[in-house]
This record gives structure tokens, C-alpha cells and sequence, in this order.
């Protein structure tokens, strides 16, 4: 006797009846994508664990001669480093404060025409800080004066320049003035 679950029977399927299903399994390749993600994402944390560990210790190594530059600083020098800041610093602020008149000489020298010259010269400081400038002079002849002030309105470091109590001397033509005027004040800054 057979066993029973063999079957006495059976009929074939014919070719044109069975239905072909394509079917792909795409849980191989996604399995295969998803263990190449978790290697890479394994070797990317060993790399910055590694990583961690060396920036530890390149910080131990840092912290360590740091300490070591600190106690070898001697605080005498120290203090004679910041006295002498502060001294530069003293020099800096004086020096910025200073008036130089050497550069507004040297301009009015270059400014003025040969014939024209000073007998009496002020420079003062106002209320507000502002440079003045006073003085009385004699030129040659009038045309000479009329230079002056055309070389002061052209240069423009000598501010509303205002020539007066001008008197023509008969004799020689020569012409006395008197003369109020501004400076910039970075005509009498010190600049080394």
C-alpha cells in the first residue's frame, strides 16, 4: 500500500493556462544597500572616536607646555612690560596732543611771495581748541599782498585769511597790513 499522502493522480497544467508572474525581489539588493550603510557608518565612528582621542591628547600635550611657559615667566618682567606700556601709551597720548608749529612755518614760508614779510606774528588757541593766527606785515606793493592772500584761498590749510588795516606808503608803494586768520589743526599737530 502507498502512503497517503502521495496522490494516486494527477493532471497536468497546460502552458497556455498558467499565468507567468514576474515578480523581483528587491529585499536582497535593499539588504546588501542597508549593510554597506552600517559598515560605513561604523568605520566613520571608529575615525572620530580616533580622532577624539587624538585631539585629547594634542590638547594634554598643549595644556601641559602651557603650564610649563607659565612658571617659567618671571613676574618682575612682567611688571617692567606693563610699566613700559603704559609709558608708550603716556608718550602716544602726549605726542597726539602736542603742538608743532615747524609745519605751519615751513607752509607760510612756501605760501608767501619773497616780497611780502612779517614784522609781528601771534598763533593762540581758542575756547574751542581752534588755532588762531594774528600778525602785521609790510609787501612790496599791493599785487604782491593780493598773492599772498591768493596762495592762502588755494591752499586752504590757512582758513578765512582776512587782510586789514591796509595803508599804502606813498614813498615806495610798499603796503602795510594786518592779517586774522585760522589754521587746520593739522597744520600744528606734531607728526613725527
Amino acid at each position: 500500500m502507498l502512503p497517503p499522502t502521495i496522490p494516486t493522480s494527477f493532471v497536468p497544467r497546460s502552458a497556455s493556462t498558467a499565468s507567468h508572474r514576474f515578480h523581483t525581489d528587491f529585499t536582497g539588493v535593499f539588504d546588501l544597500l542597508m549593510y554597506i550603510a552600517l559598515g560605513i557608518s561604523f568605520i566613520l565612528a571608529i575615525v572620530v572616536f580616533s580622532y577624539g582621542r587624538i585631539l585629547s591628547a594634542s590638547q594634554s600635550a598643549k595644556d601641559t607646555a602651557l603650564a610649563q611657559a607659565e612658571s617659567a615667566i618671571n613676574p618682575a618682567t612682567v611688571e617692567e612690560f606693563v610699566r613700559l606700556r603704559d609709558r608708550l601709551a603716556l608718550g602716544n597720548t602726549l605726542l597726539a596732543g602736542h603742538t608743532a608749529f615747524s609745519k605751519f612755518f615751513s607752509s607760510l614760508g612756501t605760501l608767501m611771495p619773497a616780497t611780502v614779510r612779517f614784522s609781528l606774528l601771534h598763533l593762540s588757541f581758542d575756547d574751542k581748541g581752534k588755532v588762531k593766527f594774528e600778525g602785521s606785515g609790510v609787501a612790496k606793493n599791493f599785487n604782491a599782498l593780493a598773492a599772498a592772500s591768493t596762495a592762502f584761498a588755494q591752499d586752504g590749510r590757512i582758513k578765512d585769511a582776512i587782510f586789514s588795516n591796509i595803508v599804502v606808503n606813498p614813498r615806495d608803494n610798499s603796503v602795510s597790513f594786518a592779517l586774522a586768520a585760522a589754521l587746520d589743526p593739522k597744520l600744528v599737530a606734531f607728526s613725527p
